[in-house]
């Protein structure tokens, strides 16, 4: 297939730090970038690109354009998605879609309207441990499933200068991590139906210690897994990145992309037995006392950027149903009203 000729909108850590990267991994092209203080950069990295200083100005050359990725500050994704879509561009959107279901089901209409051209960058979705969680479930090594839990947990007791973590409104770990995990459940175990919410700003004006339980909606037989979802910046000993609790056993991960906690000496023991050709493993299958190394599922981030061109150049299916993206900002935005009212949030 060809290579995908991409307009990247915003060139910092999100822009160039994971989208630009993924794109030189699988073989894409950027060819022009939204950026008001990084175009040498741009030069460096993409030799030829245009670089641009507003949206505006990128859609101008969409002739020029196969896809525009949308990576700029969440606030600014709702306006940014409706002008690539007017100008008939595929978008993909870094998560979350917007920072309001209201916001989130109204691109998703006009995208119906322009085609259907977008996707929404649920990149997790791609993470080892959670194409190796699948594998687990799909192959019952765990029995039915009544807890999954999840952190996304680190000590960064001083004050980030970022906006995720000052922008009140459209930043905080809510809709930046919130937006990962609520769509990890979502993915593993279905629709949520009832919502609970903890929600603190310690270190920052923007949330940085949440916490939501969410009850999924019930099997045939009544059944229904509860999800335990944590992120946090001020959190001296993270947990155990990964636990689910089924009838015939657990998984467990103990650790995330370099972050330490108490519970990695586990991995390191069996690391420091591996050879230098075995694979790393995927985590832990725990019953009780037993505990044994899970092989790592294949796959990786690299594959969102490839389904993105079998999508545009060779109508394969959406990576990610926008519609996913609105349902998860139904539970963010429930977790909100919750944690204010101290009510739990019934979904319909």
């Amino acid at each position: 297939m060809e290579p995908l000729r991409i307009g990247l909108v915003g060139y910092g850590g999100a822009g160039r730090g994971i989208h630009a990267r993924l794109a030189r991994a699988t073989g894409q092209r950027v060819v022009a970038v939204v950026t008001r203080h990084r175009g040498e950069q741009v030069v460096a990295d993409w030799p030829g690109a245009h670089v641009v200083p507003d949206v505006e100005a990128l859609l101008a050359l969409r002739d020029e354009l196969d896809l525009v990725v949308v990576a700029s500050p969440t606030g600014d994704h709702a306006a940014h998605v409706r002008a690539a879509l007017d100008a008939d561009v595929a978008v993909l959107v870094d998560k979350p879609l917007a920072t309001t279901r209201v916001q989130a089901a109204a691109l998703v209409r006009l995208a119906q309207e322009r085609g259907g051209r977008l996707t929404v960058f649920q990149n997790r979705r791609w993470d080892p441990e959670q194409l190796t969680l699948r594998a687990l479930l799909d192959a019952g090594e765990l029995g039915r499933v009544h807890r999954f839990e999840r952190r996304w947990e680190r000590y960064r007791p001083e004050p980030q200068h970022r906006w995720k973590e000052q922008d009140a409104v459209a930043g905080g770990l809510l809709l930046d991590l919130g937006a990962h995990l609520v769509d990890s459940a979502v993915q593993l175990f279905g629709p949520v139906r009832r919502v609970h919410a903890e929600l603190r700003a310690l270190t920052t004006p923007a949330l940085d210690d949440v916490f939501l339980a969410l009850e999924h909606a019930a099997d045939a037989d009544g059944h229904h897994v509860v999800s335990h979802l944590w992120a946090g910046g001020l959190v001296g000993a993270p947990g155990p990145r990964t636990r689910v609790l089924g009838e015939r056993g657990a998984y467990l991960v103990t650790s995330f992309e370099g972050e330490p906690t108490p519970f990695a000496v586990l991995d390191d023991a069996l690391d420091a037995q591996r050879g230098p050709d075995e694979p790393a493993h995927g985590g832990w299958l725990v019953r009780g006392a037993e505990r044994t190394p899970v092989p790592r599922a294949p796959g990786g981030h690299e594959d969102v950027y490839r389904a993105i061109q079998a999508w545009l150049r060779a109508d394969g299916p959406v990576p990610v149903d926008p519609a996913d993206a609105v349902a998860t900002a139904r539970v963010l935005d429930a977790a909100r009203v919750a944690a204010e009212t101290g009510v739990p949030q019934l979904l319909g």
